[in-house]
């Protein structure tokens, strides 16, 4: 296995590990919560630098193709369900976004079956930069800018505050779920073809 598909694989396996250390012990533990903002942004880098090896040393496989995004979406789906249940971010956002992914990966598995593998597209690569930076978006709203109250962690009103109200949760939600809905109407487009073949067949 090359460089670029360890990488792949080394992001789905730190989602665990950033979930685990997000909810241990009710996510009151604060060295916890620093861990698990910096274990997602490690995982991020990651996808930047997998394709980027990839592509520079001739490294591209239809594994990588397959799998790349895949653990793009698995990183992101677990951070953005994460977001609901502490109403960080709206419900019915995460579920168009969620239904969109399933959507792609189910048309990525029915194209694998026929021996066709679907890279990512130029959309699909910004929906994913979107999303990862509007997740640490909201971590550094409450981080950094966040304000510290009655001794609370800045990154601990994450958890705390609804999205009611607050202007940073509300442009980063709808953008990410702009930027998703597009890039699902593009993915479709560009596939049209296989689509429209697959239902051909079907009947």
């Amino acid at each position: 296995m090359n460089l670029p598909n360890k990488l792949t694989i080394l992001r789905v396996i730190m989602i665990p590990f950033f979930v685990l250390a997000l909810l241990y012990n009710g996510g009151e533990n604060q060295t916890l919560r620093y861990v698990a903002a910096a274990i997602f942004i490690i995982a991020s880098l990651t996808d930047m630098l997998d394709g980027k090896i990839a592509r520079k040393y001739n490294l591209v496989t239809n594994f990588g193709k397959f799998m790349d995004p895949l653990a793009d979406k698995l990183l992101v789906a677990s951070a953005l369900i994460l977001f609901v249940e502490q109403k960080a971010m709206a419900g019915w956002m995460v579920c168009v976004i969620l239904a969109r992914e399933l959507i792609i990966t189910s048309l990525r598995v029915v194209a694998a079956n026929k021996g066709v593998v679907m890279a990512a597209t130029w959309t699909g690569k910004v929906k994913t930069c979107v999303q990862i930076g509007g997740i640490i978006i909201i971590y550094l709203h409450y981080i950094i800018f966040g304000a510290v109250a009655d001794g609370e962690s800045a990154l601990y009103s994450i958890f705390a505050v609804r999205t009611e109200g607050d202007p940073v949760l509300i442009v980063v939600g709808w953008v990410v779920t702009l930027v998703t809905i597009y890039s699902g109407y593009d993915y479709l487009k560009k596939n049209w073809d296989l689509i429209k073949d697959g239902a051909v067949k079907a009947k």
